[in-house]
């Protein structure tokens, strides 16, 4: 039954809104509103010529100089000479506009958008869903049948290829660094972070008793795409183990005191653990004007950081014409194939040296890394890594008093490894792994480039104010949009505020100009 309350309130409350415009304009007949319309990005120019209705809509008018900026002339639609047989479906652009909405309106579900583009037959004309004519309402088309439902709302979303979601990111870029001032070099400074998405399953809820919450082969049924995986995992001592409560935020996978072996509590490892995705972000800050979206990509959260990093930067380069030279990240970052990214560009990735392995590897001029000892270990052999998230080439270094002939001479300080055919050093070839050790962290240049992180930072922050964070969905393709969406609808925020502080920085000028012209 509720279906049918919600149903009749929705066209209760359009008869109220036709009683009202009839009284309205029951001394000035309603002007003819066109059912065929052109798109969003048409009627939000200035020489459009909108109904009385809608520019009097201060809903419509909103949205207008919010989505308008966006080129749905040339939005991907599917291919009407598709080789598949059925119908053309509606246009997806209006659905795509509308989902915008819903994420700006904070609407959690589908139900409550359409019961707000009802309650805005305005906002319905602009968007442009094809309307159902209909002579009881002064606006010329019956607003809830011309809606799709509830369901075919949520269909599209997760139904819809994010390629074309993608073609909107790729357009806020392009608008952003087109009203930016011309001498700033837009996007040159990128910084990177991942956010994780919990996903909407009984095994996220705490309060929820399961024996397996934390098996990663018993795949929760109320989400068949998310993956299990570590939000943060750290080392406690005995004193902190104590003050761990057992609520989410000190989530583990279950196991109780060892017997036989035991591990030192000193090194036992507490980590917060959900079902669920992340999303990867590159953004960029410019000072004075804010922070953009460059790019996004949301994975399973069993993904690692650093598998986002390739994918992400294609997409920036792709939209931005050139490589960035400078990037800052976080340690779970910090790979060789990152560094010698930055370093092709031109410039360096500002990322902390994680505390692994020995980070006190020195290197002679010519890049041959240093033994205990002082002396240039020279290369013996290369082999290929494909164990790790990127393949590349690995070399073997050994002691140059036995390699490539032996010299006759003993090692200088007697390192413990000279009985065992000498040392041997295991690394990448590339020049990451030597800038990895090398770069200059104390440096003012480097300081600057890493606090370029806080761009990621407040950008994940209003992505959590948007609702990223829990979403109310049980579906991978349909978050994965969801995602991308809040990210374009960040980057539109952003865009007015370029524009409405240009419009502030231009206007002390023109009144200058205009008291010059007077006097």
């Amino acid at each position: 039954m509720l279906p049918e309350i919600v149903t009749g309130s929705n066209w209760l409350n359009q008869r109220v809104d036709g009683v009202r415009q009839r009284m309205i304009h029951f001394i000035l007949p309603p002007e003819p509103v066109p059912l065929e319309r052109p798109s969003l990005s048409q009627l939000a120019r200035p020489e459009a010529r909108l109904p009385r209705f809608v520019a009097e809509c201060a809903v419509a008018g909103k949205y207008l100089d919010l989505l308008g900026p966006l080129d749905w002339d040339l939005f991907p639609e599917r291919d009407p000479t598709r080789p598949w047989p059925g119908p053309q479906p509606a246009a997806r652009a209006p659905f795509v506009a509308a989902f915008l909405v819903k994420i700006d309106q904070a609407k959690r579900y589908m139900t409550h958008l359409r019961q707000y583009l009802v309650e805005h037959p305005a906002l319905v004309w602009v968007l442009g869903f094809e309307l159902t004519p209909s002579p009881d309402f002064p606006w010329g088309f019956d607003v809830d049948a011309s809606l799709p439902s509830s369901r075919q709302f949520s269909r599209v979303l997760r139904t819809l290829d994010n390629d074309a979601l993608q073609f909107l990111l790729s357009g806020t870029v392009s608008l952003i660094g087109h009203e930016l001032p011309e001498d700033i070099l837009f996007g040159d400074v990128v910084a990177g972070d991942t956010k994780h998405i919990i996903a909407f399953v009984k095994e996220n809820n705490p309060k929820v008793y399961l024996e397996d919450r934390y098996d990663k082969t018993k795949q929760p049924k109320g989400d068949p795409d998310c993956r299990l995986g570590c939000k943060k995992k750290r080392n406690v001592s005995p004193e902190q183990d104590t003050k761990l409560s057992n609520g989410a935020a000190q989530r583990q996978p279950p196991g109780g005191t060892p017997t036989t072996n035991p591990i030192p509590a000193s090194q036992a490892r507490v980590g917060e653990y959900y079902w669920g995705y992340a999303s990867g972000v590159i953004a960029t800050k410019v000072l004075g004007w804010g922070e953009f979206v460059l790019a996004e990509l949301t994975l399973p959260f069993d993904r690692s950081d650093i598998s986002y990093f390739f994918p992400l930067m294609a997409d920036v380069e792709r939209r931005l014409a050139f490589r960035p030279r400078f990037g800052a990240f976080d340690m779970a970052f910090e790979a060789h194939y990152v560094y010698d990214f930055f370093y092709q560009a031109g410039g360096f990735a500002a990322i902390r040296l994680s505390k692994r392995g020995d980070n006190t590897r020195r290197f002679d001029p010519d890049g041959l890394p240093l033994c205990a000892a002082g002396l240039a270990m020279p290369l013996k052999s290369t082999f290929t890594c494909r164990t790790a998230e990127v393949h590349h080439q690995r070399g073997r270094y050994a002691c140059p008093l036995l390699h490539p002939e032996p010299t006759g001479q003993v090692c200088p300080i007697d390192h413990k490894n000279w009985n065992k055919a000498g040392c041997l050093v295991t690394m990448p070839t590339s020049i990451g792994a030597r800038i990895r050790y090398t770069l200059d962290r104390d440096s003012q240049q480097f300081k600057d480039i890493y606090k370029q992180r806080t761009a990621t930072e407040r950008v994940n922050s209003l992505a959590v104010e948007l609702d990223i964070e829990r979403p109310k969905l049980r579906n991978g393709q349909a978050i994965v949009n969801q995602n991308t969406l809040i990210y374009v609808l960040i980057n539109l925020r952003a865009l007015q505020r370029v524009r409405a502080r240009k419009a502030r920085l231009d206007h002390p000028a023109m009144e200058t100009e205009a008291t010059v012209t007077l006097s």
